[in-house]
């Protein structure tokens, strides 16, 4: 496995040459059309190769995220990491298409790409009704798909339904990361703010319990903090914990009656950060990890800029929304 990581280092150190790097904010400094020509001449998503003008922006992303997609399947030190990375698309997949054939609508416009089971496979499993071939593969997303029928079939609850596989996700994630300590580490500090999210946006204590993510560390106890209707004294619980600059924000944010768009960036960048943070100290899989939670900070900085290049807005804006870098 030395020699394996090894060889993958030396490739992905090839490859960095081709990040953007500081090149995204100037991105941000130019109009959508010029921002556009760079990012052709950077290589990015192939080039004119694929897009010929600024609307195709997409197009170029789709392509970075293929071909991060093919490099993850083919350089993943281990099978639950490649799991850890992918996995996840299946069930927004089966979730979309579930929904989808509830409501007699078409899923296509919400599918992501195929994460380790084909959406083709989830869509026939979820037409016949039949998850045997899908809990061969992950018995978690069978679970959950289940779970989800049944639940529409009583109650269309659109919040349940997601927390029916936002849960089982990271319960099967929780599976995909033993052996690996920094990612068994990432999705408890994941898990953790997102149920300081659920805890600050539930009426009461009680009905925050039931959307809980079950592989954080905080406990039901150290969440109750949360309710105490002196906002000092609930950040003053958390003030040291790892997360107390995001319960800071999670605060400010309310107390101003504002979404909570700041937190939910430091939680979605977490992981990018926490490379980031220790780049000079990296070792065996977390050398790998940095750079394919880098590529995809990239891909969706890509995406914000253009898209509030083409609503208008000013360089300062665009950059204070750009996710984690390195």
């Amino acid at each position: 496995m030395a020699l394996d990581i090894a060889y993958t280092n030396g490739v992905i150190a090839a490859r960095e040459k081709y990040l953007l790097k500081e090149r995204i904010y100037r991105l941000c400094e130019l109009s959508a059309e010029e921002a556009f020509r760079m990012l052709l001449e950077s290589g990015f998503g192939g080039g004119a190769e694929t897009a010929t003008g600024v609307y195709d922006y997409e197009k170029l992303i789709a392509v970075e995220e293929e071909r991060l997609d093919a490099f993850i399947r083919e350089y993943a030190p281990k099978k639950g990491i490649a799991a850890y990375l992918l996995s996840p698309r299946d069930f927004h997949n089966a979730k979309a298409l579930i929904k989808a054939a509830h409501t007699g609508e078409s899923a296509d416009r919400m599918l992501a790409p195929d994460g380790l089971i084909a959406a083709d496979t989830l869509k026939t499993c979820v037409q016949s009704g039949d998850f045997s071939e899908v809990k061969e593969a992950c018995p978690k997303l069978a679970k959950a798909c289940e779970e989800a029928v049944a639940l529409l079939e009583v109650e269309p609850s659109g919040a349940k339904l997601g927390a029916i596989f936002e849960r089982a996700s990271f319960e099967h994630l929780k599976e995909c990361v033993k052996g690996v300590g920094v990612l068994k580490k990432l999705l408890a500090a994941k898990a953790d703010m997102t149920n300081i999210l659920t805890a600050l946006r539930s009426a009461d204590s009680e009905s925050a319990k039931e959307g809980y993510l079950p592989v954080g560390k905080l406990t039901e106890t150290e969440l109750g903090a949360l309710f105490d209707t002196d906002s000092e004294k609930a950040q003053a619980a958390f003030s040291k914990t790892p997360y107390a600059e995001f319960v800071k924000a999670c605060f400010a944010a309310r107390d101003k009656g504002l979404p909570m768009t700041e937190a939910e960036k430091l939680r979605d960048g977490y992981d990018t950060a926490y490379f980031a943070a220790r780049k000079y100290e990296l070792e065996s899989c977390e050398p790998f990890l940095y750079y394919i939670y880098r590529r995809k900070a990239e891909n969706a900085n890509v995406r914000i800029v253009f898209v509030c290049l083409l609503a208008g807005l000013d360089e300062q804006d665009i950059k204070r929304r750009l996710r984690a870098k390195e």
